[in-house]
């Protein structure tokens, strides 16, 4: 369902899945009219046919350019304006640093890092001149911005640099109303998570298993995120499952 439109529009990347398709779908409960991109086309139309409004699907990978510059020819010729962009898009590597191939590393840094530079520079070109001028860019940064897992160098890598990412947009998007905010997510229960299960490597070397949370708590994190007026932003924001290992030593 949908409330009544707001006129906004929202992009979520990475949407046909896990946290994307969580908060599109609450976006969407907000009267947000959404573009939902992500690699997997069927995935995305199963999101959109959830949602009772004006829905854009644009099937994208992110680290192409050309693909970036094509997601967002069509969401000027669609709605003429983006008001939000949920840069969520985002894949991992589990190998110790010597056995990484460093096809794998660059993979990941042009998915997680390249992918949300593309897609915040075509939206601050578009917020920067569409009519009222500004909005609002909320990078996923993960609880991996602070502190890595074991043998996750290059998405830990990624999302440390996600964080120089989201400041240099907040300053450089300050003078033209365009905001943007982190938020960094510890164990919501999404496909992604689901070995926590089972148990996960832990920094003394022992698996465990972790606590996880629902993913709304996210979405709803997100919707807030959103909601703020443009001389407000949330900076950075951390929402993890209580409990797990995290805060305390390793």
């Amino acid at each position: 369902m949908q409330q009544e439109p707001t006129g906004k529009v929202a992009l979520v990347t990475g949407a046909g899945t896990g946290v994307g398709r969580a908060c599109a779908l609450a976006l969407a409960t907000k009267g947000y009219s959404m573009i939902l991109a992500g690699r997997q086309r069927d995935r995305l139309d199963e999101v959109a046919a959830r949602i009772d409004g004006h829905t854009l699907v644009v099937p994208t990978d992110v680290s192409d350019s050309g693909a970036v510059d094509a997601l967002f020819r069509a969401i000027r010729e669609r709605f003429g304006r983006l008001d939000l962009l949920f840069n969520n898009a985002g894949i991992g590597a589990t190998a110790l640093i010597e056995d990484l191939p460093v096809e794998t590393w660059r993979r990941v840094v042009d998915v997680n890092l390249t992918g949300s530079f593309l897609c915040a520079q075509a939206a601050v070109r578009l917020m920067k001149t569409q009519t009222p001028a500004g909005g609002r860019i909320i990078n996923n940064g993960s609880v991996s911005a602070h502190a890595p897992r074991p043998h996750s160098i290059a998405y830990t890598a990624t999302k440390h640099a996600l964080t120089g990412l989201t400041k240099s947009l907040a300053l450089d998007g300050r003078e033209f109303g365009i905001t943007c905010g982190q938020i960094d997510i510890g164990n919501a229960a999404t496909p992604m998570t689901s070995r926590m299960a089972e148990g996960a490597l832990q920094a003394d070397g022992s698996v465990r298993t972790e606590p996880t949370m629902n993913v709304e708590n996210v979405a709803h994190a997100v919707v807030y995120m959103a909601s703020l007026p443009p001389d407000a932003n949330v900076l950075f924001m951390t929402v993890m499952a209580n409990g797990m290992p995290f805060v305390g030593r390793g």
